[in-house]
């Protein structure tokens, strides 16, 4: 039967307030017509006075949020009119360009994005880019006052830009070539080490390079030991606000993408300096903090408006005059805040923290996925780890003999699986893969602004299923405490599954517990350990399963099927149940529309009713070798049909499994 892989993540492209659909619901401007807007915004962009340039990309960074406004925009050349306004001289209009443009990156993804780079939006972006990185070295020598004002905004547009950049590099490989051959490295890395005072900006730029650096060795050559030590110092950085968790976070993972630049005497240093990180991470009780950042929020408000009350009463109808004086100045402000940018505004901070800490979570979730599925070398390439304190000697001398010189990647060798062990990373794991905190999700569920968050609290619990799925397929079971503690995870799932009566309704949830309990309950077939759910739990789980769209979910319900019907065939008194596994797995292979999960279940048929006495009873009663003679010139034409190309190397492994073995039935007895 084909094993259970591990899922390796890409970053996803980020955005901080949610869906750009549910953000032009909530502007009231999603059924708006497109072409004239844009029209009227575009043809401003060209207008002598500055003011109006901004409004006109500020209007355009609101209209991008509209699915339906993208055609139209790209149909007027949207890119190359915006492109030119990012060496404004006006430093106000260069911000909105960035900003329209950043939320066009965000809200069109791959193809906009692409498109983005064919009409050439790198060379004014790289040059922005290496202006402001000059503007920060030139304020140095500014007038404070002057400097303060001129480095903010400069900050404000590098930040802007950087996600430009970063939305770009994840969608098409042509902008990280570019970001290789101009030699962006140094310019974001000039922006990183400026953590300390503007950490919004370093956040942004650790989101591009774990980008940049993941599968790309032409930088990795790029990197020397002053770089290097950039990215240890942030990573090391002693602040512990939400922020900067998400900061290290980050940068960890950018530290993981370098491993094969790494010399062998530092990888045991940084491999425990990686997994404390990611370790203190998990530690956080996230919905304990989503309610304390709600209710902090709540007195702030409360104390604000109280405070407003009181000014407003002792100052009267002066109040309302001042008021009207400033009006035109506070909405110009507003407005820019707005529509500038997709991230929330800077008075937002509860909520900020809050999605910076839940971000972090799943950040650190999918970097732990990610190790699991690194190559294999020989465990010899791995110095001795040893305790967790050997990852405080990383801030002296980690990275300082760094010479270029590549090695094979970091493995998960017994050493790590002794240093995941360390660091609890499965006990963290296995504590994120419980539902959110009901209270927070209540809290959430009832703010518009914070309603966001329930999603990404249910992303966190998905994805540490899925990190619960490549640990017990990868590490040895006494590292996962054992046959009771393996047998105590099944219930804990089983639990999970069950405990929600409308499970088949969320695939995300259903496709990550059932990928983990396949993974799990492979591994106690393996190791003969007696599995915990009951037969009638099996065939709910597996009839809510196969009518899922998901062909994941399908496919790990047949093999979970494959997996117990193995071990029951080996048991007495298990013939009905034998039967009806049978008879699933036949009416799954003979007529689901994927010839992968068909290929499953033909392979999952072969692994039940291999061996054993209840097997054979079962087979003849089912007819079972008429049924698969049947069947197979059916799938010999099928797979033919469909051909090869679309299929990955392991579903083709299968395949060809399943059509090797049907071949004995050509010339069976029925």
């Amino acid at each position: 039967m084909g094993k259970s892989r591990t899922k390796r993540f890409k970053r996803p492209q980020f955005s901080p307030t949610g869906d750009c659909q549910a953000e032009a619901a909530a502007n009231g401007t999603e059924g708006e017509e497109d072409d004239g807007p844009a029209a009227e915004l575009l043809e401003k962009l060209q207008h002598p006075s500055a003011e109006v340039r901004e409004c006109a990309c500020a209007g355009l960074a609101r209209l991008v949020q509209q699915r339906p406004a993208l055609p139209g925009l790209a149909r007027r050349d949207a890119v190359r009119r915006l492109g030119p306004l990012l060496l404004d001289p006006s430093l106000a209009v260069r911000e909105t360009a960035a900003g329209a443009l950043r939320n066009l990156s965000a809200c069109g993804g791959f193809e906009v994005c692409d498109d983005m780079v064919t009409k050439d939006i790198m060379t004014p972006l790289v040059a922005l880019l290496k202006e402001c990185s000059a503007g920060l070295d030139s304020n140095e020598m500014s007038p404070q006052e002057k400097k303060d004002q001129n480095r903010n905004s400069i900050e404000n547009i590098a930040n802007e830009a950087m996600n430009v950049l970063w939305n770009i590099c994840e969608c098409s490989s042509r902008a990280v070539s570019i970001f290789n051959k101009e030699g962006c490295l140094e310019i974001v890395l000039k922006y990183l080490s400026r953590f300390s005072t503007n950490v919004d900006l370093a956040i942004s730029v650790a989101y591009c390079l774990q980008t940049v650096t993941e599968d790309n060795p032409e930088l990795l050559n790029s990197f020397t030991a002053p770089a290097l030590h950039v990215l240890e110092s942030a990573m090391l950085s002693p602040v512990s606000s939400m922020d900067y968790i998400l900061l290290k976070t980050l940068v960890a993972g950018t530290v993981w993408n370098l491993k094969d630049i790494i010399p062998s005497k530092s990888q045991a240093e940084i491999i425990n300096a990686i997994l404390k990180i990611l370790s203190e991470v998990l530690e956080v009780d996230a919905g304990e903090i989503v309610i304390q950042m709600k209710e902090a929020e709540t007195q702030r408000l409360k104390a604000a408006a109280e405070t407003e009350e009181i000014r407003e009463n002792a100052n009267g109808d002066n109040l309302i005059e001042d008021d009207e004086m400033e009006e035109i100045p506070h909405k110009r402000k507003v407005r820019r805040k707005t529509f500038i940018s997709d991230l929330l505004p800077p008075t937002d901070k509860e909520l900020r923290e809050a999605i910076a800490l839940l971000t972090a979570q799943q950040t650190a979730l999918e970097i732990i996925v990610n190790m699991c599925c690194s190559e294999d070398p020989s465990d010899d390439e791995w110095e001795e780890l040893s305790s967790s304190d050997e990852s405080d000697a990383f801030m002296e001398n980690s990275f300082s003999e760094c010479g270029g010189q590549l090695l094979s990647p970091l493995c998960l060798s017994h050493e790590v699986h002794t240093a995941f062990t360390n660091y609890l990373i499965p006990k963290k794991i296995f504590e994120k893969t419980a539902f959110p905190n009901s209270i927070a999700v209540d809290l959430c569920s009832r703010s518009p602004t914070w309603k966001s968050l329930v999603r990404k609290m249910n992303t966190i619990q998905c994805r540490a299923l899925v990190c619960l799925q490549s640990l017990v397929s990868l590490l040895d079971v006494d590292h996962l405490g054992g046959a009771a503690a393996l047998q105590t995870l099944a219930q804990h799932l089983s639990q999970l599954l069950f405990s929600q009566p409308d499970f088949a309704k969320h695939v995300d949830f259903l496709e990550a517990i059932s990928s983990a309990l396949r993974a799990l309950l492979q591994t106690m077939a393996s190791k003969n350990i007696s599995q915990c759910m009951t037969p009638d739990q099996l065939m709910t789980l597996c009839t809510a399963g196969i009518h899922s769209s998901n062909t994941g979910v399908r496919v790990n319900v047949v093999s979970i099927l494959g997996i117990t019907g193995s071990v029951l065939a080996k048991e007495d008194g298990t013939l009905e149940t034998l039967k009806t596994i049978g008879c699933f797995l036949l009416e799954v292979a003979t007529k689901d529309p994927s010839l992968v999960v068909a290929g499953e279940a033909l392979d999952a048929l072969f692994d039940v009713f291999a061996d054993g006495k209840e097997a054979e009873r079962a087979s003849i009663q089912i007819k079972l070798l008429s049924a698969l003679k049947e069947f197979q010139p059916v799938f010999k034409t099928k797979i033919r049909k469909e051909g090869r190309g679309k299929y990955s190397p392991d579903q083709l492994c299968v395949l060809d499994n399943v059509k090797m073995n049907l071949r004995s039935f050509d010339s069976a007895e029925t």
